[in-house]
């Protein structure tokens, strides 16, 4: 389930955390007007398991807060995702969470949850972060030269 706009806000908030079948499941915040970043949620999403996630494009919120707890700028900033405890995590450790709910990607987790890999998972995380503007410019370049039809 995607949501955008100010409706979005008001509906994440009402069904937090959100539910499927009676459990709890987590629900991952992202930007969904970085090329990248919907490149890469598309690609989870088409994943088994990627039902058991509500994904939340947060671009067209336009309110300070995208929750109670998370900032749009925060949310915008770095990829988060609210674990089904409630609690927010944010960077490297928020792959980890997505990828301990899809199968193919659970050995990923499995791996990267301990150290020293948590810690180079979040490292590499904020050597994406320093690039991501570079990298948005060239996939925005490349999808406005790309033919259409």
């Amino acid at each position: 389930m995607t949501t955008s706009g100010a409706a979005s806000l008001e509906t994440a908030a009402a069904r937090r955390p959100e539910t499927m079948s009676g459990h709890v499941r987590p629900t991952a915040y992202y930007d969904g007007a970085c090329p990248l970043c919907v490149r890469e949620i598309e690609f989870y999403r088409r994943q088994d398991g990627a039902d058991r996630i509500c994904w939340v494009d947060i671009s067209g919120i336009d309110t300070m807060d995208v929750a109670r707890d998370l900032s749009r700028q925060h949310a915008l900033a770095r990829f988060t995702v609210r674990d089904a405890d409630g609690s927010l995590v944010s960077g490297g450790r928020a792959f980890t969470l997505i990828w301990k709910h899809l199968p193919r990607f659970r050995w990923l987790a499995t791996i990267f949850d301990i150290q020293p890999f948590a810690w180079l998972l979040g490292q590499a995380y904020s050597v994406f972060l320093e690039l991501r503007p570079r990298l948005q410019a060239m996939a925005l370049s490349r999808e406005v030269r790309k033919p259409r039809g």
